[in-house]
């Protein structure tokens, strides 16, 4: 089971990476988001941050529907964020090995292609890098 404070954790350990002041969490590398709390939207009321769900950058459409229809329990989407490469994680229901890989993935495809490899992460190992 993973939280906020993992998604911290995971997302400042990355070469980069700055967190953005908001209510929930909110990190970009190269002024790209990769990772930050779901604003949910509910008709007629004010929005909520949720910092028990991600919004991760996942590249593409097929990825994520790939991971929406492959594994709902810890994958969902909304209307809002139709057409756009971005998925919500419910952070209960994922481990946080598991996690460390899906915010990678997302810094890996937001960084700059130098800072990926002088990081080392321009392979597919899962993982920000020891430090």
């Amino acid at each position: 089971m993973a939280d906020a404070d993992d998604v911290r954790r995971t997302a400042l350990a990355l070469p980069g990476v700055e967190e953005i002041t908001s209510e929930g969490f909110d990190f970009r590398v190269g002024n790209k988001g990769f990772v930050w709390s779901w604003p949910e939207r509910v008709p007629g009321r004010r929005r909520v941050i949720r910092t028990d769900v991600a919004v991760l950058y996942v590249g593409d459409e097929a990825e994520k529907q790939a991971l929406v229809l492959g594994e709902p329990e810890l994958f969902f989407t909304t209307p809002a964020y139709d057409g756009a490469p971005l998925v919500m994680l419910r952070l209960e229901r994922v481990d946080t090995d598991r996690l460390v890989e899906l915010v990678t993935d997302a810094w890996r495809m937001r960084a700059p292609a130098e800072l990926v490899a002088e990081a080392g992460l321009d392979s597919d190992a899962p993982g920000p890098p020891n430090t």
